[in-house]
């Protein structure tokens, strides 16, 4: 994983893709944290599937279609916020096809029951695929494992 061909087997369009795939998951990041759920759907094909594997040895979730993935996303209105900072990327393209697993780092602030601020940290890894449309790259299939979750108070610097 981490390389293949561009648009026409060039480098430069090698690169041109591998950006544009980094873009597309920094949208999903930004729409999740902007609270944008059909701007996170727009980033999937028509008929895409969200997977998500939230605990170790819990069953997942899966969400088909665009519909169902922005009703999916929903889920993270519970928190007062959060910050999805997408880290390493090993991307493979071959033509109008690529997949890549993405790193992401995810903290989601939320008040407990007795009304300390939390923040739970999540470590994510993204296993996607890819397809080239006419409205550019969209995620075909993304399966979201949590490798590990911290949950700690939160301090707020003054």
């Amino acid at each position: 994983m981490g390389a293949g061909t561009g648009r026409d087997g060039d480098m430069v369009g090698l690169l041109a893709d591998r950006q544009a795939l980094r873009d597309l998951v920094e949208t999903y990041a930004h729409g999740a944290d902007r609270r944008k759920p059909d701007l996170v759907a727009s980033c999937f094909l028509p008929d895409g599937t969200l997977t998500v594997h939230r605990e170790p040895g819990a069953d997942p979730a899966s969400r088909t279609g665009r519909e169902q993935i922005a009703k999916a996303l929903t889920g993270l209105e519970r928190y007062i916020a959060t910050m999805h900072l997408v880290a390493n990327q090993l991307a493979t393209v071959d033509g109008d096809r690529a997949e890549a697993e993405t790193y992401c780092t995810a903290h989601h602030i939320y008040d407990d029951e007795a009304g300390v601020r939390r923040d739970r940290v999540m470590a994510i890894r993204y296993l996607d695929t890819y397809a080239r449309t006419h409205e550019g790259w969209r995620i075909a299939t993304r399966t979201l494992h949590c490798d590990w979750v911290e949950d700690r108070p939160l301090t707020i610097a003054s």
